[in-house]
């Protein structure tokens, strides 16, 4: 295909702005999938992304399209909407000239549509605004209309309306792909330059690359390198997406495909690495994409000590198809061997839990999500710390820093004090303010990131009656009087359960942790002392009473100093159990704690 002929672009939307739906329609209209075939979300090809609704994985797909009796080939990439997932995006918007931006009729400009907008902006891609949903009965176009050329400084003639689940509009979206979107750049007589936008592992075929043909073609069968690890292997197979992979035998420049590597080692073929040919290969790889920092950090563990090399594997491979993942192994007394492994955010967490639990059968124990602190020595010596365990002795610590972000939320008018309330209650301090419509605001705030974390998302939700829609993005550490929260069961400290918390909010956070912790353990034959301390000073503490076994049962008659005699022995019974006994807490009271 003649280069000119050729468009590459993705959609780009905040969650449920039907970005999905959309892309639907467009296969439908190019006949890209047949009629008989055809479902909803058809590129959420994950049974998770299909229970959620929501869209976990980046997916390409290749259409025709026929305008003006020529034929054009268009690339298509759907792209998540989820904040955790936003670097999902920024590896779409690389291999793409331009995105459709979807913005609902009814909610209007939304949190993540700005933060998409500014990846778009970053990457110099043309944006095609489209105003989704204009079917639905509480729909406002025009306004809608009017704030986003407001916030993004579009014209009338720009705007098209459109209706992903009736089609309406869906033919003038297509025009206008053609006709604004560039064709790509490249030449096709230069070294290969293939750029791996994603990857997956498939048991038969190793490792599969999908790609980006920057500069050059490839060939089935040719000798293929990549740059950045310098790892060889064979283009087994080489084709497109419909969205299932169509084997085509070669790719050209500004094309977008995949290549069957064969690789076994998934750590050899890195997404943001370059293709190249081993024969001539390319005198330098692509810029690739920048290092994703995580935010949040919890440590998984398999169930059973035996699972532990299933584990390492199957993260490996999760890796491969989730760029964003970082992890590390490392052993904790009361869990054994496991990774502390880096997310993006609480769902990412939960995504990649769920994945290894169904496409890898394991059973896993996650420990309480956290954030990365640096810790300042007195020695001027600086480390950061993952996880509480690995704190200093406070003595030996000069500073403790912990990380800050900006948080922008998007809210209406009415719901403002909420919101402040909400974010302040959690040390997040006010910026400003700025309106994007008649009601609706833009509110800026700088917070700890661990305050964000766990439930605030939900209590936002909660207090706006779903309509507030929120972003973050990290800004800076920050000095404060942090304290390490400690929970023993039994004069017993359990690791998994310590955490890095401000002064101000342990002794809640200790009692809310006791006090579960009484309701999710079994009573013992003896009484156990459940306890939140900082440091060696004891800051709340429940008893889980013993069990009450009657001892006395069997006796009838007789003596009372026979049933003396017997309660005597319990009672001695007991107070060896309390001064010798363990207490081993079930995984599953792990898992509930963790959850707010």
């Amino acid at each position: 295909m003649d280069p000119s002929r050729i468009r590459n672009f993705c959609i780009i939307a905040h969650i449920d702005h039907g970005k999905s739906t959309l892309a639907d329609r467009l296969l439908e209209i190019t006949g890209t999938v047949e009629k008989r075939k055809m479902k909803e979300q058809l590129l959420d090809t994950m049974d998770l992304e299909r229970e959620r609704g929501i869209t976990i994985k980046l997916q390409p797909v290749r259409m025709t399209y026929r305008l003006q009796h020529t034929t054009y080939e268009l690339n298509l990439i759907d792209t998540p909407g989820h904040v955790d997932f936003a670097y999902e995006v920024s590896r779409s918007l690389a291999a793409c000239e331009g995105a459709i931006l979807v913005v609902d009729a009814t909610q209007g400009i939304q949190a993540q549509t700005l933060a998409n907008v500014k990846l778009a902006e970053e990457h110099n891609l043309k944006l095609i605004p489209v105003i989704n949903k204009i079917d639905l009965p509480n729909a406002s176009p025009e306004d809608v209309a009017d704030e986003v050329k407001k916030a993004f400084g579009f014209t009338d003639e720009e705007i098209i309306f459109a209706s992903g689940k009736t089609g309406e509009g869906v033919d003038k979206i297509l025009e206008a792909i053609i006709k604004r979107i560039s064709s790509p750049k490249g030449s096709k007589d230069a070294d290969l330059q293939a750029l791996i936008f994603d990857s997956k592992y498939d048991k038969h075929q190793g490792v599969v690359a999908y790609v980006r043909v920057m500069n050059g073609s490839i060939k089935a069968n040719e000798k293929i390198k990549f740059i950045n690890s310098r790892a060889e292997a064979s283009a087994i197979g080489v084709g497109y997406f419909t969205p299932e992979l169509k084997d085509l035998g070669y790719l050209e420049t500004g094309q977008v495909g995949y290549i069957i590597t064969g690789l076994r080692e998934v750590s050899r073929a890195r997404v943001g690495d370059t293709i190249t040919l081993s024969n001539h290969p390319a005198a330098s790889a692509l810029p690739g994409y920048k290092e994703i920092k995580p935010m949040v950090f919890a440590s998984i563990f398999p169930e059973t000590g035996d699972d532990y090399p299933v584990l390492r594997d199957a993260m490996d491979k999760l890796k491969l198809n989730d760029a964003s993942l970082s992890y590390e192994p490392e052993s904790i007394p009361s869990l054994g061997f496991g990774f502390r492994t880096g997310f993006l955010g609480l769902l990412h967490m939960d995504i990649v839990r769920e994945r290894l639990t169904r496409e890898f059968n394991l059973d896993l124990v996650l420990t309480a999500p956290s954030v990365a602190y640096v810790v300042r020595t007195h020695d001027r010596k600086e480390s950061t710390i993952y996880n509480p365990a690995g704190l200093p002795d406070p003595a030996h610590i000069d500073i403790l820093l912990e990380p800050w972000i900006t948080l922008d939320i998007i809210v209406p008018e009415r719901y403002l004090g909420g919101v402040i309330g909400l974010v302040t209650g959690r040390r997040g301090v006010y910026r400003d303010t700025s309106y994007l419509g008649p009601g609706r605001l833009n509110l800026h705030f700088e917070i700890p990131l661990a305050n964000v974390i766990t439930d605030f998302y939900d209590k936002l939700k909660s207090l706006s009656s779903g309509y507030a829609s929120m972003n973050y993005d990290f800004l800076e550490y920050r000095p404060g009087d942090l304290v390490k929260l400690e929970i023993l069961v039994a004069s017993d400290k359990v690791d998994a359960l310590a955490t890095i918390i401000h002064r101000s909010l342990a002794e809640t956070e200790g009692r809310r942790i006791v006090e579960k912790l009484k309701e999710l353990l079994p009573k013992r034959q003896f009484a156990v002392a459940l306890q939140a301390a900082i440091g060696g000073k004891i800051i709340a503490r429940e008893t889980l009473a013993a069990m009450r076994k009657d001892v006395t049962a069997g006796l009838y008659g007789g003596d009372v100093s026979r049933k003396l005699k017997v309660l005597k022995k319990q009672k001695k019974g007991k107070l060896r159990l309390k001064t010798h006994g363990r207490v081993d807490i079930p995984h599953e009271a792990f898992i509930t704690l963790m959850k707010r």
